[in-house]
């Protein structure tokens, strides 16, 4: 039996951000470095080219038989749940004769929260309060993940005093996190983004964390976002990997596709593709 060709899709959501978008394609290029009899290629989900559906059909004519579809996301929203996986539904509808595979998110794991740990440290923020920003989501399941991803950070700093933040969507803001900070009486905060690269929110984020900083008289460190890290890319080839068996990582007893929750319970059942999914298609809409 012949062995498939094999491709890897990186999708990324897309941004604005010329700075987000080379951050983006220089993490797609260390993953195709150590994977050098892989076609690895780079879509993504709106705002930036090219789309991920149609670089699903250029990978398949270039001759691949088995296409593992990656989002590089960092938690399991509605991205990663629905948008993506409708991406690769709609790929193997084009394409019946290919083995198009879905992979897991990025999700919580020692790597990541060692990549920021030692961000801190490098920086001069060991023990310093810490303020863990994300991006924020209606998904639950998402923003309890960024909880605990704040506490794990946390914890591996020696952070006797951390907040989660969130640059939308959910609270607390960014700006209701700093004056909370300022009102318990802390004059220095560390603060880490559990973002895989920057992008218009970041930015905004940091010109906020300046000013708010300049006007409690707090003393701030940045120990920045993961980026395109070396350290990074054995985290994405182990979801690479597991796609391949068949095993990949999903929550789904608080997931509110799954389970109901207040405000939430329409969502429960809903099918794939209601987001960005329509985006899996050569036209493009701009939000």
């Amino acid at each position: 039996m012949t062995a498939p060709k094999e491709a890897l899709l990186l999708v990324g959501h897309g941004s604005r951000s010329d700075a987000s978008d080379a951050e983006m394609r220089a993490l797609h290029g260390l993953v195709a470095a150590a994977r050098p009899g892989v076609d690895v290629a780079l879509g993504f989900l709106e705002m930036s080219d090219p789309p991920a559906g149609p670089v699903i059909d250029r990978l398949v004519a270039a001759g691949a038989t088995r296409v593992v579809v990656q989002p590089l996301v960092l938690f399991g929203a509605g991205h990663a749940k629905s948008d993506v996986p409708a991406i690769v539904v709609e790929a193997r509808s084009r394409h019946a004769g290919v083995d198009i595979l879905f992979g897991s998110p990025l999700g919580l794991s020692r790597p990541l929260v060692s990549v920021l740990g030692d961000s801190l440290e490098a920086s001069g923020a060991a023990q310093w309060p810490l303020l863990v920003v994300a991006r924020g989501t209606s998904d639950p399941d998402a923003n309890g993940d960024a909880a605990k991803a704040g506490r794990l950070l946390a914890e591996w700093n020696r952070s006797q005093f951390h907040l989660v933040a969130f640059t939308g969507v959910t609270g607390p803001s960014v700006t209701e996190a700093v004056e909370m900070t300022a009102v318990l009486g802390h004059r220095r905060l560390a603060v880490a983004f559990w973002f895989l690269c920057t992008g218009r929110l970041v930015e905004r984020a940091r010109t906020q964390l300046g000013e708010l900083a300049s006007r409690h008289g707090i003393d701030l460190i940045d120990a920045g976002y993961f980026g395109p890290r070396p350290q990074i890319v054995p985290l994405i080839l182990e979801r690479y990997r597991e796609a391949l068996d068949g095993r990949p990582v999903v929550n789904c007893d608080t997931c509110a596709y799954r389970a109901a929750w207040p405000g939430l319970a329409a969502r429960v059942g809903q099918p794939v593709g209601v987001g960005h999914s329509h985006l899996a298609e050569e036209h493009r809409h701009h939000h």
